[in-house]
């Protein structure tokens, strides 16, 4: 009997959280359109086909069935709130996790199922983690980077002696030339990287007239395909294909649009801008403290509390993009950042003996 209410508990349990994993995937399919939308309705539809095996098993007694557990209950609110690449990838870690392959009243096909839903909301996190790599990139390494590089030189200093009015001006230099070094670096990198890009497009400056005047048995446009590293015979083959076709600049371009290639890499002012800013923003916490005239001691503890906590959501938040441990990714983040500014600590201290 007691085996009985045991299993009739977990059946509960299973379907409540079907139940939710159903909403969340028809609350993201709501902010999605074509393809995407498709796959996350199937998603849903799949779901209900579990928590059709729940009730089933449950038979009438599905009434007392309450909500989800906290952390389906969490995703399915962050779903309708956001929709976004985040809610993905913590669903694509909750379908990590099915209990199904060991559950006794799971079929072989749920447990199946699960799987493979694992693998197709990793695909639809991948769409959404391409779409925002460089602008997180951006905020989270130009953020990370303010508040290691200015904690440690605000205890650099510190530790060699100096007083709360030098300390205060350190760090405000800090984060004015930390942010300025990031914003000019992040400027030439994609400055560059465009015009890497333009300089290794194909050029189609009056190329359908000249490919329109090409020999179609005696013609140099397979050796186009061959600097490209096409092989000799696929070469002549596309050189064809290419003169065949309707739009031949295109076919020989490789259908890639002019610019394509310079819409992924971004603006690089844009850039500047946000790697200015994020920057800012991290190294400005270790100064707040002493900005607000705490005594040394405690705005010393207090920036280092600050710092730890920014450093841990920064390294939860790659932990929750990246599909992997939150807990685990923010506790690296703080042993680095922590680590670097107790060295730099250390070496104020030795300094500032040698020097007094």
């Amino acid at each position: 009997m007691t085996e009985d209410i045991s299993a009739q508990r977990r059946w509960r349990r299973r379907l409540a959280d079907e139940r939710e994993e159903a909403k969340v995937y028809r609350d993201l399919a709501t902010r999605r359109t074509g393809e995407e939308r498709a796959i996350l309705l199937g998603l849903a539809d799949a779901e209900e086909r579990h928590a059709a095996h729940w009730t089933r098993l449950l038979g009438g007694d599905v009434a007392a069935v309450g909500r989800g557990s906290a952390r389906m209950r969490l995703l399915a609110f962050l779903a309708r709130r956001f929709g976004s690449v985040f809610v993905l990838a913590l669903a694509q870690r909750a379908e990590t996790r099915s209990p199904y392959a060991s559950d006794v009243d799971a079929t072989p096909a749920m447990a199946a199922d699960e799987r493979i839903h694992e693998e197709v909301v990793r695909g639809l996190a991948v769409r959404g983690r391409n779409r925002v790599s460089g602008t997180f990139r951006a905020a989270v390494f130009g953020a990370n980077d303010g508040l290691v590089s200015n904690l440690a030189l605000v205890l650099g200093v510190i530790g060699g002696g100096a007083g709360t009015a030098t300390v205060l001006l350190t760090g405000l230099a800090g984060i004015l030339a930390g942010a300025l070094s990031m914003g000019a670096g992040e400027f030439v990198s994609v400055r560059s990287q465009r015009e890497l890009l333009a300089a290794s497009a194909p050029d189609t400056r009056d190329a359908e007239s000249v490919l329109r005047r090409l020999d179609v048995d005696a013609n140099e446009l397979a050796l186009v395909f061959r600097a490209r590293g096409v092989e000799e015979g696929e070469a002549r083959r596309r050189a064809e294909a290419a003169l065949r076709s309707d739009d031949p600049a295109r076919s020989v371009a490789g259908g890639v649009a002019d610019g394509e290639g310079l819409d992924v890499v971004g603006s690089s002012i844009g850039a500047a801008l946000s790697s200015f800013c994020f920057f800012a923003s991290g190294a400005a916490i270790p100064v707040l403290p002493f900005l607000f005239g705490l005594g040394e001691t405690a705005a010393l503890v207090v920036a280092v509390l600050l710092v730890g906590l920014a450093l841990m959501l920064t390294g939860a938040t790659v932990g929750v993009l990246s599909g992997g441990p939150p807990l685990r990714r923010a506790l690296r983040q703080l042993v680095i950042g922590l680590g670097a500014a107790a060295v730099t600590y250390g070496l104020g201290v030795l300094f500032g003996a040698a020097l007094g």
